[in-house]
């Protein structure tokens, strides 16, 4: 054995067994190693962290001269801390297979070109939730996360750029078709030779203001330089898709005011009743039937059905009754997927809705009715300085954009009473 190891493999060589390594030791350790390294290395092999045959009580009592012997006198006697570290090892019985595991284990990152570092290397980027996960411990370089469900609004929706704060568009108030359409445009049937009778559409504006959404996070600078992988090319793939999902809740459910209006608080939103004597957070064929018959003609081509998840069961298995008896509508059997449509229009489900049985647990959507004004895309900024005096750098992610819907009233249409509407809904069952 060469007198100063040179390489990481002479280094596991050395590490993974005990007999070589005592005998380095014996030679090395008031040249290579502080006193608390080897306190600790005496200690785990005392106490079996390192498996090997177990030791009487009489021998774990008197282990501090026991191992003083087997590398080399080393033990003076057993004062405070050296009774610390001899508890703080025999916890670890027989957990490792060699004293090399439990160094990798308990110190990596420890050695340096000459041997050993005087102490063990304790990690100080906090609680694992927060960033030290992220630290390997041997080799570690793996993230998993959650993924988020895919944007349901954006996609579908109409878009503009906004080059100001506030962007009004020009729209048609149509509200009802009984005797016009457009807001007051009609034609008649006229005679020859007969005069022509003047009519005009009524016209208002949407506004769009710009909303701003933001995310903020910041991180010990010790944390972006132990860690396994690029925290900041993390943050830039987490963070966006974060102001995705928010963005997109707010297109659903927002109120107004500082973020969006959501279709659920449209003022062109038709809700459908329960049926009478409706069981609580249950969904029936009738209630899909009427949510149906509400959509604007023009709009069934293109709407989509958005529903939470807790409604899969109860759309599962609806059923139809005929006269004295009844059949599934959705499905016979489990042995296809399960319903990715209903009355030929897509299902998606989405954890955005709100909970079965509440106002907004199912809709019935043509989003092209929906607008989307983007004035500034998604950004990010990065700055070591706001946070120098903490060692930190901050990170903060900004978007604006605003959104409603284009209608604001539903339609009445030319017969009948009920009214039409691309935003459907179905009343809360309780």
């Amino acid at each position: 054995m060469a007198d100063n190891i040179q390489t990481q493999g002479e280094l596991e060589e050395l590490l993974n067994s005990p007999e070589r390594f005592n005998d380095y030791v014996t030679s090395r350790s008031k040249e290579v190693l502080g006193e608390a390294v080897k306190e600790q290395m005496e200690t785990a092999l005392r106490d079996g962290a390192v498996r090997r045959p177990p030791m009487s009580e009489e021998a774990i009592a008197d282990g501090a001269t026991m191992q003083g012997k087997e590398f080399g006198g080393g033990w003076q006697g057993k004062d405070e801390a050296k009774i610390d570290l001899h508890r703080e090892a025999k916890g670890m019985n027989g957990q490792y297979k060699s004293f090399g595991e439990f160094l990798t284990a308990m110190a990596p990152g420890t050695i340096s070109r000459s041997g050993f570092d005087a102490r063990l290397k304790v990690l100080g980027e906090g609680q694992g939730d927060q960033g030290g996960f992220l630290v390997p411990e041997q080799f570690t370089t793996q993230l998993l996360a959650l993924a988020l469900e895919d944007s349901v609004v954006r996609s579908r929706a109409f878009r503009l750029p906004m080059t100001s704060l506030t962007l009004a568009l020009p729209s048609i108030i149509d509200t009802t078709h009984a005797t016009n359409v457009f807001g007051g445009v009609r034609a008649y049937w006229t005679p020859e030779s007969g005069s022509y009778t003047s009519s005009e559409p009524s016209f208002g504006r949407v506004q769009l203001t710009a909303k701003k959404l933001t995310g903020y996070t910041s991180a010990a600078n010790e944390l972006l330089a132990d860690a396994a992988i690029s925290l900041e090319a993390l943050l830039l793939r987490l963070f966006p898709a974060a102001l995705a999902f928010f963005e997109d809740d707010a297109f659903i459910n927002g109120v107004g005011g500082g973020q969006p209006v959501g279709i659920l608080n449209a003022d062109a939103l038709v809700t459908v009743a329960k049926e009478t004597g409706q069981a609580a957070t249950s969904l029936v064929t009738e209630n899909i039937d009427k949510m149906y018959s509400r959509m604007l003609p023009s709009s069934r081509g293109r709407a989509v059905w958005v529903a939470h998840p807790d409604t899969l069961p109860q759309i599962v298995s609806m059923s139809r009754s005929v006269g004295t008896g009844g059949s599934a509508v959705m499905m016979n059997n489990m042995a296809g997927a399960a319903p990715a449509s209903i009355y030929g229009r897509p299902l998606i489900l989405s954890e955005k809705c709100q909970t079965l049985g509440t106002a907004g647990d199912i809709f019935f959507v043509d989003f092209g009715y929906y607008v989307i004004g983007d004035r500034q895309s998604l950004s990010m900024a990065a700055s070591p300085h706001v946070r120098f005096q903490n060692d930190e750098t901050v990170w903060r992610f900004t978007q604006r954009v605003d959104g409603r819907p284009w209608l604001e009233s539903a339609l009445t249409p030319r017969n009948g009473s009920n009214t039409l509407s691309p935003f459907v809904n179905l009343a809360t069952r309780s």
